[in-house]
């Protein structure tokens, strides 16, 4: 039976924070995992539930500090730990033993930390844009210097006016919305926990035995080196690079990433 469940929470125990999620769909379930400043909504935007849910069963997850998720101002509620343990909260409350996870970005780095923490819970990890490597500095480089600063201390309308003023093109008006749907001061927690994560040692990538698949776009010049090391360091990972496309707008390009992701679902 096809199953369109309203948003539903699940709570992570270690510190109590809920998670917003939803499920779409029918089939293996298939849990998708946003990036920064996102939330679960974006899979309805850019085509993919409409494309999946005949097939899957569609886990869409707002991690903490994003969508209708809880939102901590404190940085040390980001750890990745925390973070991948709210997938997990989500897969315990629907009493799933395992799924196929597909993150991008921040949701890609989730999906790598449930592959090396418990790798008996998913059936698959695709990872888009995501990142094995250490994580400071990253923000300046993918919005602008000190945008860290800017959003805790004048809020999201300044952050996105440097922002936009500093990129080659305007910021579209969905990614505006999104990001203007943020707590601030949360995300701003969230940014400078990430930025002291370890990431994860190349010779943990080397033990990885779960089925991978990752994907970057070829214009993604934060990403797309260690996506290419990441591809090469786990045993039997594929790698798929989107032509023409940066950080921002790959996740956006359904079409060129689902025509990597189904045939690899298919063959798990």
């Amino acid at each position: 039976m096809m199953q369109t469940g309203r948003v539903q929470h699940a709570t992570n125990p270690v510190d109590g924070v809920r998670i917003a999620y939803q499920t779409v769909g029918d089939g293996e379930p298939l849990v998708l995992v946003h990036g920064t400043a996102l939330s679960h909504a974006i899979w309805r935007g850019f085509g993919y539930v409409a494309a999946l849910r005949d097939r899957y069963r569609l886990i869409l997850v707002d991690l903490r500090g994003h969508g209708r998720s809880d939102k901590p101002h404190d940085e040390d509620a980001y750890a990745m730990d925390l973070l991948s343990g709210d997938v997990l909260a989500v897969l315990d409350h629907l009493e799933l033993p395992s799924a196929h996870v597909l993150g991008y970005s921040l949701g890609g780095r989730v999906a790598l930390a449930l592959a090396v923490g418990v790798p008996e819970r998913l059936e698959s990890l695709i990872v888009g844009g995501g990142s094995s490597l250490p994580q400071a500095g990253a923000f300046d480089r993918l919005f602008f210097p000190g945008c860290i600063d800017v959003l805790e201390r004048d809020g999201m309308e300044a952050f996105l006016g440097q922002w936009n003023a500093r990129r080659g093109w305007p910021i579209d008006a969905g990614t505006r919305a999104a990001f203007m749907a943020n707590d601030a001061k949360a995300l701003a927690a969230y940014m400078r926990r990430s930025g002291v994560e370890p990431g994860v040692d190349d010779d943990v990538l080397r033990r990885i035995a779960v089925p991978t698949l990752l994907f970057v776009g070829s214009n993604d010049a934060e990403r797309i080196g260690d996506t290419r090391r990441v591809a090469a360091l786990i045993p039997g990972a594929s790698l798929t690079i989107l032509p023409g496309f940066d950080h921002s707008t790959a996740v956006a390009a359904s079409t060129e990433v689902l025509a990597a992701v189904e045939p690899f679902l298919a063959a798990v």
